[in-house]
């Protein structure tokens, strides 16, 4: 065996082909001759709980297979342990979810395959985090990402495919069915935002905040951003005609969509986010809270294994 890791694996991922694929992938792993012991997860986070005991158990290499929501839980695992540095630990990622945008910016490769061979060869990028702390029921929580988070439209889009895909729809479908049926109903919100003390109020539509580019099955809703330059990159969509929307979907794929006059990007090390009434915030694809919302970066923190070395 030339490495040992710990692998955890969501069987309910794309649809529930972490469980189906699992010994394909397990044999991939074998030929591979990659050691490893392995877990199923059983409910939300558990990834994280999992994560976290793993390297206080001292394993300092863990797999995840399964989506970007799964393998965000696995980065708040590693997070939230104070044995070693999260830089001492190395993420993989085996993607089964439906997504897989975290891979796009920074070289995860989508087939097993490859994602073993990349594995095998420990090729590796250390990117920076982010660090989001939210409201929920009152209470005030905070969850580390490695890709994208959405508020507002975004964040409602991303709720009500999550629930499509739960009722067995696959596919990039629920989203871009949600994105359009979330539109008949969607108001904009009066926003107070805050990037390095610079200060801006408007009636916003939606928000990204990212440290990679894609999020929403392939979407460039972050064209600008740049994994590993400790700064957080945000697309601000202030109010703008629901038609107009519908003609820009396809503007979402290249991230043309940024050169409408109605939208600005910004970037920095913090950025604060109000609003009246309370918008909502998903984080890599997972439904989380409410504003006000304060991000932070975290430079150079995720070890993450991927198709080619890069300069970090």
């Amino acid at each position: 065996m030339i490495n040992e890791w710990f692998l955890i694996i969501n069987p309910v991922s794309g649809s529930g082909r972490g469980k189906r694929d699992w010994p394909q992938v397990s044999a991939l792993l074998k030929e591979a001759g990659i050691g490893f012991k392995y877990t199923f997860t059983e409910y939300r986070d558990h990834a994280t709980d999992l994560a976290r005991k793993a390297v206080e158990e001292g394993w300092r290499g863990i797999i995840c297979v399964g989506g970007d929501g799964s393998a965000n839980e696995v980065i708040n695992g590693i997070f939230t342990q104070n044995n070693v540095s999260t830089k001492d630990v190395s993420i993989a990622l085996i993607p089964v979810g439906v997504g897989k945008d975290w891979g796009r910016t920074i070289g995860i490769p989508s087939h097993y395959t490859d994602a073993v061979n990349a594995i095998k060869n420990a090729s590796t990028f250390i990117q920076d985090a982010g660090l989001v702390q939210y409201y929920d029921a009152g209470t005030l929580k905070k969850r580390y990402f490695a890709n994208v988070a959405g508020i507002g439209y975004d964040a409602l889009v991303t709720e009500k495919a999550n629930l499509m895909k739960e009722q067995g729809r696959s596919g990039t479908l629920p989203y871009l069915l949600s994105l359009i049926t979330c539109l008949l109903k969607y108001r904009y919100t009066s926003v107070k935002l805050k990037v390095d003390g610079i200060e801006l109020k408007d009636d916003v539509f939606s928000i990204n905040v990212g440290i990679c580019k894609y999020s929403g099955g392939g979407m460039m809703q972050v064209p600008e951003a740049i994994p590993d330059d400790g700064l957080l990159d945000l697309t601000l969509i202030k109010s703008i005609g629901k038609l107009e929307v519908l003609k820009n979907v396809k503007n979402l794929y290249d991230g043309s969509f940024i050169q409408h006059p109605r939208i600005e990007t910004f970037r920095g090390r913090e950025i604060l986010i109000e609003s009246k009434p309370k918008i909502y915030l998903e984080v890599d694809g997972e439904s989380l809270g409410h504003t006000p919302l304060r991000f932070n970066i975290i430079p150079k923190s995720v070890k993450v294994i991927v198709e080619e070395r890069r300069e970090s």
